[in-house]
């Protein structure tokens, strides 16, 4: 939904100011189209069913995993795909895996979402659109939704303008801002801003390698932005936020999992700043493959003898290609 046109639309008919804040109200409620809205006129019912899409994106297919993460790919006004994810938890969470651009500029060579085209960043209400989408009840989906992540298609600090633009409407849709986290491969400029900015949101990061030769090979951005330089603006997020940052480590058998390479991880991050989420490799095509159980669990462990705070990742969605790294937009 486009609140902006919504707003033209109404004042073009000179309807009073309120009436897009009901909209929006009904909106983040389920409603699924404007006839719903009964306390709106019937004409303008109808004249904003005529004249103004109630989505900003086109469901193109869902696919629903065993586990029950449902996948959605949608597709924008001029054509371009973007895929959003529904987790649910035996704990009752309901989370949000949402996309920030459609495709990525940053080919980070283990993600599948680096391998697409770039098309372009997605509008706010493009962001917000695919939280809607997921808000409607249906077969398979309750419509709550509770946590977000943006960790779907792109990086959310080379568009942060709409995406905290987007975040400001969430908690209308029951996410609160300690509950939304913004992933980065390390975009300083953003990581600072987001600093600076007075909603606790959470960061994540997502680092993948030890020390600069590798994390290069895997992710060229470090080429822009070496490793001590993003440590050290997520170390002044920490100073300015007192909140965790959450470091992503994807395991990648014989690449980046090995002993030595947990030590100087370890080294590299205060555990007053820092926790860290080990993530089994999910395939997606690239010439990587996945660490085995007993080789993340001797590097969780190291990393614990350190002092560190550190997680595996319960990986949601694998069989329809809905995990963590493999958004790619795939028939």
């Amino acid at each position: 939904m486009n609140l902006d046109l919504v707003d033209a639309a109404c004042a073009q008919r000179g309807e009073p100011g309120y009436r897009t804040r009901q909209i929006w109200k009904w909106a983040a409620q389920s409603a699924t189209g404007y006839e719903q809205m009964t306390d709106l006129p019937r004409d303008l019912r109808a004249a904003l069913t005529a004249e103004v899409p109630f989505s900003t994106l086109t469901l193109e297919r869902e696919l629903r995993a065993r586990d029950g993460t449902v996948k959605a790919l949608l597709r924008t006004h001029d054509g371009h795909p973007v895929e959003t994810v529904l987790m649910r938890y035996r704990d009752g969470r309901h989370s949000l895996c949402i996309s920030s651009q459609s495709g990525c500029p940053l080919t980070c060579s283990f993600c599948a979402t680096g391998q697409m085209r770039f098309a372009r960043n997605l509008t706010a209400w493009e962001i917000v659109d695919q939280a809607l989408h997921f808000r409607r009840p249906r077969p398979g989906v309750s419509g709550e939704l509770d946590h977000a992540v943006f960790m779907g298609m792109g990086e959310p600090m080379m568009n942060l303008d709409n995406v905290l633009g987007a975040c400001t409407l969430l908690p209308d849709l029951g996410i609160g801002h300690r509950r939304t986290a913004i992933s980065t491969v390390g975009w300083i400029p953003g990581i600072e801003r987001l600093a600076r900015e007075p909603i606790p949101i959470r960061l994540a990061l997502s680092l993948h390698a030890p020390d600069d030769a590798l994390r290069s090979e895997l992710m060229p951005v470090n080429d822009r932005y070496p490793l001590r330089d993003v440590i050290a603006a997520c170390e002044a997020f920490y100073a300015a936020k007192r909140r965790m940052v959450m470091v992503e480590y994807v395991m990648l058998a014989g690449v980046n999992d090995l002993h030595q390479q947990a030590v100087t991880l370890a080294e590299l991050l205060d555990p007053r700043a820092f926790k860290l989420n080990l993530i089994p490799y999910n395939p997606t095509g690239s010439r990587f493959k996945a660490s085995g159980p007993k080789a993340i669990e001797a590097f969780k462990a190291e990393l614990e003898r350190h002092g560190l705070r550190v997680s595996v990742r319960l990986e949601r969605g694998r069989e329809i290609a809905a995990a963590c790294g493999q958004l790619a937009a795939q028939p």
